[in-house]
C-alpha cells in the first residue's frame, strides 16, 4: 500500500530533524533555515512530544515564562521577579495552566533558585545548554526567547542536562568549601603575602559564597554582590533571605 503525501511530508520532516539538537549541527544553513520556518509556523508535520510545555528565559532580575496560548489566552507569557514569593507564584500558575515540564538556559547562577522551586512543586524541568537553542535569527527579546523554548521542548528538540539529587547537591557545596579553605590555611601558613580583598583566592571565595547562598534561598543583588566593596563587607547589607 503506497503512502499518502502526508506520511511522505512526514518523513521528510523526519529526515530534516532527525533527533534533535544533535543533528542540527549536521544541517546546511538551508535546512536549518526550513527547519526554523515550521516551527514557528506550527507545521502539522512536526511531531509534537511534549504537549504541556513550558519556557523560561531566565534573567538576573527577572523571569520570563511562556506556555501555550490555549492555556491562558490573555497571558501567555507572563513576567516574575526572582524572590521566591515570587517563583512559588510562577509554580502555582504554571501548574493552574496545566504544564508538566518545563524548559531554561543553564543562564549564570540565577537558574538555581527557579530549578530548586519548580522542582518542589513536582514539575519535571529540562536544563539546557544555550548553545542548543541559539537557533533563531535576528535580534530575540526575552518574550521571543522564552517562546522559543516553549516551541523546541513541545517538538522534543532539547536535551536535559544531568543534575544530581538535593542532598548530593547540598554535600558537593560543602565539600568544595571545605576545599577551599584548606588552601586557603596552606596558603596562609606557607607566608606568601597579606590577605587582599582582590586576589584570586578573595575572588573564588566571594564567588562560592554567593553559589552557597542561592543554593540555600538567599538573593545577593545590587551593591551588596561584590563582596569585595565597602558595601560588600557590610555584615549582612545587601543580603535577605527570600
Amino acid at each position: 500500500m503506497k503512502g499518502t503525501p502526508q506520511d511522505k511530508k512526514c518523513k521528510q520532516a523526519k529526515g530534516a530533524l532527525g533527533s534533535g539538537p544533535a543533528n542540527l549541527q549536521r544541517m546546511n544553513r538551508k535546512q536549518r533555515r526550513e527547519w526554523v520556518r515550521k516551527i514557528q509556523a506550527d507545521d502539522i508535520s512536526l511531531e509534537i512530544v511534549h504537549p504541556d510545555a513550558a519556557g523560561i528565559d531566565i534573567g538576573n532580575e527577572c523571569h520570563y515564562v511562556a506556555v501555550p496560548s490555549k492555556r491562558d489566552p490573555e497571558h501567555s507569557v507572563r513576567r516574575f521577579g526572582c524572590v521566591t514569593a515570587e517563583l512559588k507564584e510562577m509554580a502555582e500558575w504554571l501548574k493552574q495552566c496545566g504544564i508538566r515540564t518545563v524548559a531554561m538556559q543553564s543562564t549564570g547562577v540565577y537558574w538555581i533558585p527557579v530549578y530548586d522551586v519548580l522542582e518542589e512543586a513536582k514539575l519535571e524541568v529540562y536544563l539546557v545548554n544555550a548553545r542548543d537553542t541559539k537557533n533563531l535569527p535576528g535580534k530575540k527579546s526575552d518574550v521571543q526567547e522564552s517562546q522559543w523554548l516553549m516551541k523546541l521542548h513541545t517538538y522534543g528538540l532539547l536535551r536535559s542536562s544531568f543534575r544530581p539529587a538535593q542532598e548530593i547537591r547540598r554535600m558537593r557545596s560543602y565539600w568544595r568549601q571545605r576545599n577551599d579553605l584548606i588552601r586557603s590555611v596552606s596558603f596562609r601558613q606557607a607566608c606568601v603575602g597579606p590577605f587582599r580583598a582582590g586576589t584570586g583566592w578573595a575572588i573564588s571565595q566571594r564567588n562560592r559564597s554567593c553559589e552557597i547562598g542561592l543554593s540555600g534561598g538567599v538573593a545577593i543583588t545590587g551593591s551588596g554582590a561584590d563582596g569585595g566593596g565597602f558595601t560588600g563587607n557590610q555584615p549582612a547589607g545587601n543580603c535577605w533571605l527570600v
